[in-house]
């Protein structure tokens, strides 16, 4: 028995109910998959009741686990507290470990790390009304982002800001509604989703770069909330992926040897998605590190296995072998030090 654990998404005309509901589109097609596979599963929702989670564990006799989960009731800060339960209870599971998820989740921390080792993310200030904040470190124009929100959450047009004045006229709204926020200078380019795939030894998957070129002048080009989750919006339908073949060999694996970088300073494992821009002067700057990335099958990550010529069904039981792998032992070892 597999056991397919996920979060518990928040109801329709919640705030950003679209986002969090999305976690059942990704369940059940994982449950096809198993299904065309031959694998009997079961649901299994996590939340804050511990207890109710490893009690339902336990009557499934679930062997392994495919770990779905985003947030525990619909909090990000607690991403990575589905897959510690499963490491203690010793139960294999697919995706990325428990410190990978929480320090991804967490956009400073993973800024820093980034800078530390030498990768190049754009420069940023915090604001949280109570360090010091100086905006003009930065160069304008900057965009708001939530420290732990996914899914482009708090991120939209509203939240590019071309100057001081607007700054400050906006950032405490931003605080209010979202919490702490990353204020970070807005980099312009080719951006750059790269998929990563495969355990103990990851792969990239073939390049996707989003295709901004319907974009009116006045709108910056930048993959937020309603062009991911607002259908009718023109965001939504004016940002097609591309898979391009247009890229010199050179600026190719110099992208996928900076994605697998920081797969690898991240812990991530099994699979994972880094999102990068490439500015005019062919500098890459790392926007995002997704553990566990989203799995709908429209979504970017399967759109890249697919490219790669496999089918939703055929990343899923890779999925199966790499957490079998796991079940034998040295997954921590393969982890830290691949």
């Amino acid at each position: 028995m597999i056991g397919v654990v996920h979060n518990v998404p928040v109801s329709a005309g919640h705030a950003f109910a679209e986002a969090s509901l999305d976690i059942l589109t990704q369940v059940e097609a994982i449950e096809k998959a198993l299904q065309e596979l031959g694998y009997p599963s079961v649901r299994i929702p996590f939340t804050r009741d511990v207890s109710a989670f490893i009690q339902k564990l336990k009557k499934s006799r679930a062997e392994m686990a495919i770990n779905l989960c985003e947030t525990v009731d619909d909090d990000p800060r607690f991403i990575g507290h589905s897959a510690a339960v499963l490491e203690l209870l010793g139960i294999p599971f697919s995706g990325s470990p428990s410190p990978a998820l929480m320090l991804t989740t967490d956009k400073v921390i993973t800024k820093c790390l980034l800078r530390a080792n030498g990768i190049r993310t754009p420069k940023y200030a915090i604001y949280d009304e109570v360090t010091d904040f100086n905006p003009y470190v930065l160069r304008f124009p900057v965009i708001l982002k939530p420290i732990l929100q996914d899914a482009s959450i708090g991120i939209d047009q509203e939240s590019i800001l071309k100057d001081s004045r607007e700054l400050e006229e906006r950032i405490k709204e931003f605080f209010n509604r979202f919490g702490v926020l990353l204020v970070e200078e807005y980099v312009a380019g080719r951006e750059f989703n790269v998929s990563i795939f495969g355990y103990p030894s990851p792969r990239v998957l073939p390049l996707a770069e989003i295709d901004f070129s319907a974009f009116p002048q006045e709108l910056y080009p930048i993959v937020g909330y309603r062009a991911k989750w607002d259908t009718s919006s023109f965001e939504y339908l004016h940002t097609p992926r591309r898979f391009p073949q247009d890229l010199s060999p050179v600026l190719r694996q110099r992208i996928e040897r900076t994605a697998l970088e920081c797969f690898h300073l991240l812990m991530l494992r099994d699979y994972g998605r880094v999102d990068m821009r490439v500015d005019d002067h062919g500098q890459i700057h790392v926007l995002e590190v997704n553990a566990n990335p989203c799995l709908t099958p429209d979504a970017g990550f399967a759109a890249a296995v697919g490219e790669a010529g496999m089918t939703y069904a055929d990343m899923v039981r890779e999925f199966l072998g790499f957490v079998k792998h796991k079940s034998r032992g040295n997954e921590n070892q393969a982890c830290y030090n691949s």
